[in-house]
């Protein structure tokens, strides 16, 4: 029996490093997907990129790109400017990411779709999950949800990327995080964990 396709959103290579190793176990054939258009400036969204296609090297899998167009990312999260880091502006991003997603996975008849946003211990993976669910249910396709940060999972991710050499982001990437100096993933550079709610 063939292995059941999963299109997994990879909102970087350091936090796939886990789901795309761990997912194979559990009888799927990972695609990994990437939207960047909520990264900025651009030359970071190009370091991550180019840091994805590096991981998809020493993994044997082939990334689905999504062109970059921050633009349509500003504008939809320019209203929430002034909400605070993991507030509405996040669960927003959330849905714009895993929209896209769902949209490439339904377009591409992959009929699973997943994140590794819930590896990190600074996202609410059951709002990730609410929020994929409802995506993956909109465009067809049926959600497949994971909390990849159980059972040292994040811990795993961040070991892995000190061994791959893997670039490490100092803020979750948004522009808002950039400049307010707010992350959800500045901790996770340097390997520490504050544990939010599951």
């Amino acid at each position: 029996m063939s292995a059941q396709k999963v299109l997994l959103h990879v909102c970087c290579a350091p936090d796939a490093t886990v789901p795309w190793a761990d997912l194979p176990g559990e009888g799927y054939e990972v695609v990994p997907y990437w939207y960047g258009n909520n990264i900025h400036p651009a030359a970071e969204e190009k370091r991550r990129r180019d840091t994805l296609a590096a991981l998809s090297l020493r993994m044997g899998g082939s990334v689905l790109w999504e062109e970059y167009v921050p633009e349509t990312w500003l504008e939809a999260a320019s209203r929430l400017a002034n909400e605070p880091e993991g507030g509405a502006r996040c669960a927003l991003c959330f849905r714009l990411q895993l929209e896209a997603a769902a949209r490439r996975a339904s377009a591409m008849k992959i009929p699973l779709l997943c994140t590794t946003l819930t590896i990190s211990p600074h996202k609410n993976a059951e709002l990730i999950n609410s929020i994929g669910a409802e995506c993956a249910s909109q465009y067809g396709v049926a959600w497949l949800a994971r909390v990849f940060r159980k059972e040292n999972g994040f811990v795993r991710s961040v070991a892995l990327s000190k061994e791959y050499g893997l670039y490490r982001q100092s803020y979750c990437g948004c522009l808002y995080s950039m400049t307010r100096g707010g992350n959800n993933h500045g901790t996770a550079a340097r390997g520490e964990a504050s544990p939010v709610a599951p």
